[in-house]
Parts: structure tokens; C-alpha cells; sequence
């Protein structure tokens, strides 16, 4: 086994934001102690054959991953396994959740999901002696993403070791990373002038790195295209105002340029026999320090499938030109699939807002979460700190007592901030912050119930570009001013059901005495037959009014929520023939001389119990029936049937006149309010009869008979089963 060297001087936490190279072996390797001890979910890294001995011998890289293992994260590696190092492999397969073998690894990288560690060419047995050391984001992601192109292109390190084990060879190397920049420029130069066909990736630096190196070699391979010796270059970069001049210079030249605007972290070139790839952010002009280098088919097939997809969406150069040379708006529009970063962004460009903040939520829910998480913080401070305009606009909850609640303490902890709740229909499954009407971040809404953003939260995307801004712009002023109208009509909404509601009691309030009035006088004993017919008109038009007045009142609460009903067991057969004989002995009808029939089938007989308002089934089957004396000539007939529907517990009753069929014109709204073709009556009485219906868990319905004249007016209800 490799010797165990020397505890660790005290761990230095590395400057914010910042790559630096550390030179010397105490310095390396407290670096790495730190590295490894800043671990919190993950430590992923690669190295050559020449590491397993040095990992498994240093006791703080040893406990440093048997602590992060212990508190639930992962350690993921893989290396070049040979006959020289496989003790120390299988050593290492007992401190790692993860190991796999790659043919040809030189130097090594390792990532912690917030710091980046690469090495030169290591020793056997021999600790760090130079390191290259970034927490800067960028080139964190660019060093993850190199690790997981490789390690999707390993093998088990058990399969590895078998095959070792078991007399196998292993492969040439074919994958390496080179780290001396004068090697780089070299080997990339080579691979393009042996290419029969080249492809390039280039981020926003590679453009001008590429014509400072590789100017005069290009220029020779498209002479050899000329001549039909090469099948051409082609570039995929993003065009910008920047690099526009040497696009122009290069299109001449008679390379194949297209413009893309979301370009992988990396840029890389592929030929026909190898691949080329960066590993660290690329500035303007700046030389590269790492490369990826390799001939393996499974990397030329990777990169050449993520080229092809580029370019196959790209905008050809001349075009793109063209839309810069005209101002054309080609803005930032970006797609972030995890949700803590795109949150995060949001808040980002809300701490940035010098103007205005517009924000409208998904639910009331996520202004809560957003709340316990001190988003309203950020707004108060935008507010008061540096006075800018905040507007939001909350979704009605289905518990209104939260939505009030969340609003009460959203406006006594910012009361510069203005706060708008919007009705349902106007909601959408997504959040939209627009900030000082130049970048939108939106955000979607995932799952509702959880109680943490980052887990309630899907894709979000963000922009800049003015056409999108605008367009979200004018969705949120659009509602905001609904809210305006909405909060007017509610204010109508009162007024008109509280004068309804006075008109009714001062209608009441004479329709009282003079029907008291009339039963007194009609009662009394006494030569007054004379006034019996005046007496009775007053009678039947005060009734008459009394009618309208409740109709009037039925559809005010009918609109203003639920109506209420007082429900009990009854027989709805008894009632409708008990109905049905008041009718027979009703005086128009007896002036109509209309016949009543009543008719039930047996199964009715043997019951017909509903639960129901008893007063408000009367007002239904009363409705119907006054509506068939109404449209029935004199001397004709009506008919209530009843019948049970065993197969759906209900019951239905049926009204059947022989008088006038429905009105074609009013059939299509024939339970709507003031549906009506006669002169007599209001048209709300089979309005508030479907409603009345409908409350109960029923249904009603009308149709022209089929044989004869007139109409059928059926509604059904629910049966009370045991």
C-alpha cells in the first residue's frame, strides 16, 4: 500500500469567484482537503492510472469521503485501471459509491457541484504538487459537463478488474486530456489539416481564438477544397456585434457559418477521426489551457450528433447579419429546467429592478411559499430602498379565508407594494415576473400542494427580448385593469341586489293589507254582492303581484349564491296529487273548465319518497301546472303522470298539455329568465324552477308532443333509498 502522508495544515477557504493555480505541495493539498471537506451532496472526479495509490493512501481524502458518504451523498469515480494499480483499485472501490474504468486518462478534474479541481500529469505515490483550483460557476459546469461525457463512455471497474484479473489486455488509450497549451494549439492544428471534413462548435471567445491560431491553416484546407481534396469547413457560433467582422471574413473565405443562440458550455471541433473539446471557458482570444482529446467512435458519434442538431436549427450567417445591420431585436431567450435556478434567477432579476416589478402568481399558494421564503423581503426592499414601483396580482384561493389572510400580512409587511386578488378565470399554471419592462422570468406550476417552491416549481424561461416582454406586459395590465371593472361590478352587484331586496319589502308592504283586507270583506255576511267582483279583481291582482314579488327575490338569490333550501323526507306522490286537487277547484280553471288527470305507475306506488323543500316543490310543480292551464284551450285537457326509474333511483313527473306547442323561437332558451312569447307573466317562473330542480340533484326538461298538440314539461329527482 502507498504510504499515508501528514495531516493537513488548517483548511484556507479559497477567494468568491475566482480560478487560480496553487503550486507546491502543502498548498495542493490543502486545497483538496478543502475541496473534499466542502462536499455537501457529491464529489465526482477522474484521474490517470497513476492516482488510486495516492486517493487510497491519504487519510484525509479517505475520511473525508467515508463523512460525505455517511451523511448521504455520493462519490462517483473513474480511472484508468491497469495490472500496476488494480490493488489500489479494488482498495478504492471500498471507499466510493461508484468506480469505473477509461482507457488513456491523463491529469485529473474533480467537482463538488460548487468548486472545480483539475490536475496536471500526477506521480505514482507522490502527492499534488500543482493544482488548478475555480469556483467560478461557468467553468464548474463546463468541468461537469466534461466528466459526465466521459463517464457515460466508461465501464465498470469490475468488469475491468475481471478482465485483468482473468489474462485480458487492456485497449490502446484513445481519450486524453492535455493541459500544456502550446501542446493544445499543436494537436488542434493537426487534427485539422489531416481532416477530410471539419465541424466546429465555437462559444462566444472561440471565434477569435480560432483566427489567431488556426487562420492560415484553414485557408489551406479550403484551397484543397477547391480542388476537390476536402469536403469543407463548417462553423455553428453565436453571432453577435462583436464578431460579426471576422463572420463576414470567413463567409468570404467560403466557410459554412450558421448562427445559434443557446450553444453548448464547451466548444469543439470534430473531424472525420477525432474530436477536440475545451474544458474551460473560453475568453476572447485567450488560449486554452485544457483539451479533450480522442478518437474513440462513441465520442466522434456524441459530438457529432450535438453538432448536427445545431446546426440543423441554426439561422445561416447572412441572414443573422442581416438582422443585426437592421437592429433587428435577437434577444436572450433561455430554458431552465431546474427549478432552484430558475427561482433564483427570478430573484436575481427582481434585486436588480431600478423602475418597476410586475409579478403575477400562479395560485395564492405560491405567494405564500414565496413569502416563507422572503421573497416579500425583495419587494420591500425595491420598494423602499430604491422606490420602485411593485405591482402583484394573486389568484382567488377556494378557501378565502387563507387568501385574506395571506393578503393581510403581505400589505402590513409592504405596504408600498400594490396587492390585486383576480378572479379564477383570468389565472394561469404559471408565474410571470417582469421586471423595469426589459426581462420576464416565467415560471411554471408544477405540483401546487408542496409546500416548498422548489419542489411546487417546473421549467421556467426567461427573456429579454422586447416582443416577448411586451406581450407578457400587456397580459398583466390587461388583467389589472379587469381587476378594476371586477371590483366595479361587485360594488354594482350590491347596490342592484340591496335595491331589489328595498323594492321587494316596499311592494310587500301594500300587498299585505289589501289582500287582508279582501278576505275580511269577502267573508263577511251582508248584502255585498255588488262589490263581490270588485273585491275579488283586487284579491287576484294583488296575489298576482305578491307572485312577482317573490319571483323577484327567487332570482336574486338564486344569482347571489346557493339557494337555500329546507330539506325533509317527503312523498312526492302525495304532494303532486294533493297540488293537483287544488287546481281541480282553482277558480280560472274551473272558468277554463280544463280536466286534470293524474297517473302513476306502480312502481311509484310502492314508493316515492324524496328529500326536498316541500315550499319549493309546490313553487315547481305549481309553475308547470299554471303554465299548461295557461297554453291550454278551454274545455281541454292535462295530464301529470309519474314514473320511477329503478335503474337511476329517480323519479320523474310530467306535465302534459294539449294546448299550444313551444314556440320554435324560444325552445333554444325556453329556462332562461324572460323567455316568454305571451303578454302574460314575467318569463322567471321556469327559470327559478330549473333552479329549484337543480339544487334538489335533478334535472328538468321540456319537448313538443309527438301526436297531437301541446307540450311536455318533465323534471326528475333523486330517490331516497334504504
Amino acid at each position: 500500500m502507498a504510504a499515508i502522508y501528514y495531516a493537513v495544515v488548517p483548511k484556507i477557504p479559497p477567494p468568491t469567484g475566482k480560478s487560480e493555480i496553487l503550486y507546491g505541495v502543502e498548498n495542493a493539498m490543502e486545497r483538496g482537503v478543502y475541496f473534499i471537506s466542502n462536499a455537501k451532496e457529491k464529489i465526482d472526479m477522474f484521474f490517470d492510472h497513476r492516482a488510486p495509490s495516492i486517493v487510497v493512501g491519504i487519510e484525509e481524502y479517505r475520511n473525508g469521503f467515508i463523512r460525505l458518504r455517511r451523511q448521504g451523498g455520493k462519490v462517483r469515480v473513474f480511472t484508468e485501471i491497469t495490472k500496476d494499480n488494480v490493488k489500489y483499485c479494488k482498495e478504492l472501490l471500498e471507499l466510493v459509491d461508484e468506480l469505473r474504468h477509461l482507457d488513456g486518462v491523463r491529469g485529473g478534474i474533480a467537482l463538488n457541484g460548487s468548486e472545480y479541481m483539475a490536475t496536471t500529469v500526477l506521480r505514482k505515490s507522490k502527492p499534488l504538487t500543482q493544482v488548478i483550483y475555480s469556483n467560478v460557476r461557468e467553468v464548474v459546469e463546463h468541468g461537469q459537463y466534461i466528466f459526465d461525457t466521459l463517464w457515460n463512455s466508461a465501464i465498470p471497474a469490475a468488469k475491468k478488474i475481471r478482465e485483468i484479473e482473468e489474462g485480458s489486455l487492456p485497449s490502446e488509450a484513445a481519450t486524453i486530456i492535455e493541459n500544456n497549451p502550446n501542446e493544445i494549439t499543436k494537436q488542434i492544428r493537426h487534427m485539422i489539416e489531416s481532416s477530410n471534413q471539419i465541424s466546429t462548435c465555437l462559444t462566444a471567445g472561440g471565434m477569435q481564438y480560432n483566427h489567431n491560431y488556426f487562420y492560415d491553416t484553414m485557408k489551406k484546407l479550403l484551397i484543397k477544397q477547391r480542388r476537390g481534396e476536402h469536403k469543407g469547413i463548417r462553423y455553428i457560433t453565436n453571432i453577435d456585434r462583436v464578431n460579426i467582422k471576422l463572420v463576414r471574413e470567413y463567409l468570404k473565405l467560403g466557410i459554412q457559418i450558421r448562427h445559434a443562440r443557446n450553444l453548448p458550455p464547451m466548444s469543439f471541433s470534430i473531424s472525420d477521426k477525432e474530436i477536440v473539446a475545451t474544458i474551460d471557458k473560453m475568453e476572447y482570444g485567450k488560449r486554452i489551457q485544457n483539451l479533450l482529446m480522442s478518437n474513440e467512435s462513441a465520442y466522434l458519434k456524441h459530438f457529432g450528433s450535438i453538432f448536427e442538431e445545431l446546426w440543423n436549427s441554426g439561422v445561416d450567417a447572412a441572414d443573422r447579419i442581416k438582422d443585426i445591420e437592421e437592429g433587428i431585436d435577437f434577444a436572450d431567450i433561455e430554458i431552465i429546467a431546474n427549478p432552484r435556478e430558475g427561482i433564483s434567477r427570478a430573484w436575481r432579476i427582481i434585486k436588480s429592478a431600478r423602475k418597476e416589478i410586475l409579478i403575477m402568481f400562479s395560485s395564492a399558494n405560491a405567494l405564500r411559499r414565496q413569502t416563507e421564503m422572503g421573497g416579500l423581503g425583495l419587494l420591500k426592499n425595491a420598494s423602499e430602498g430604491r422606490n420602485v414601483k411593485v405591482r402583484l396580482l394573486i389568484p382567488h384561493d377556494t378557501n378565502q379565508h387563507i387568501l385574506s389572510t395571506i393578503l393581510q400580512e403581505s400589505r402590513s409587511h409592504c405596504p408600498g407594494v400594490d396587492f390585486r386578488s383576480m378572479e379564477n378565470s383570468f389565472c394561469t399554471k404559471i408565474t410571470i415576473v417582469i421586471v423595469d419592462r426589459k426581462e420576464c422570468i416565467i415560471t411554471e406550476l408544477k405540483d401546487d400542494t408542496r409546500d416548498i417552491s422548489y419542489n411546487a416549481a417546473g421549467l421556467s424561461t426567461y427573456s429579454n427580448s422586447k416582443s416577448i416582454v411586451s406581450s407578457y406586459i400587456s397580459i398583466f395590465e390587461s388583467i389589472w385593469k379587469q381587476t378594476d371593472l371586477y371590483e366595479q361590478l361587485k360594488v354594482h352587484d350590491r347596490m342592484q341586489e340591496e335595491f331589489i331586496n328595498v323594492a321587494a319589502h316596499e311592494l310587500r308592504t301594500p300587498i299585505h293589507p289589501i289582500l287582508g283586507l279582501s278576505e275580511i270583506l269577502l267573508s263577511r255576511e251582508g248584502n255585498i254582492e255588488e262589490y263581490h267582483d270588485i273585491i275579488n279583481a283586487i284579491s287576484r291582482n294583488a296575489k298576482r303581484l305578491e307572485r312577482l314579488t317573490e319571483d323577484v327575490l327567487d332570482i336574486t338569490r338564486i344569482e347571489s349564491g346557493p339557494l337555500p333550501l329546507h330539506k325533509q323526507q317527503l312523498n312526492l306522490k302525495d304532494l303532486v296529487f294533493n297540488i293537483i286537487e287544488d287546481y281541480r277547484n282553482e277558480e280560472r280553471n274551473r272558468l277554463k273548465k280544463i280536466k286534470l288527470f293524474q297517473h302513476c305507475d306502480k312502481a311509484v306506488e310502492n314508493g316515492s319518497i324524496v328529500e326536498a323543500d316541500e315550499k319549493r316543490l309546490t313553487q315547481v310543480i305549481c309553475n308547470l301546472l299554471s303554465n299548461a292551464i295557461k297554453f291550454t284551450e278551454k274545455g281541454g285537457k292535462i295530464f301529470v303522470k309519474m314514473k320511477r326509474l329503478n335503474t337511476t333511483k329517480q323519479i320523474v313527473v310530467s306535465v302534459i298539455n294539449t294546448g299550444e306547442r313551444i314556440n320554435p323561437e324560444i325552445y333554444p332558451r325556453l329556462f332562461t329568465k324572460f323567455a316568454t312569447s305571451s303578454f302574460v307573466g314575467t318569463g322567471l317562473g321556469l327559470y327559478i324552477s330549473k333552479s329549484i330542480v337543480e339544487a334538489h340533484g335533478g334535472r328538468i326538461w321540456a319537448k313538443n308532443n309527438i301526436h297531437g298538440k301541446g307540450a311536455t314539461f318533465s323534471f326528475s329527482l333523486p330517490l331516497v333509498t334504504t
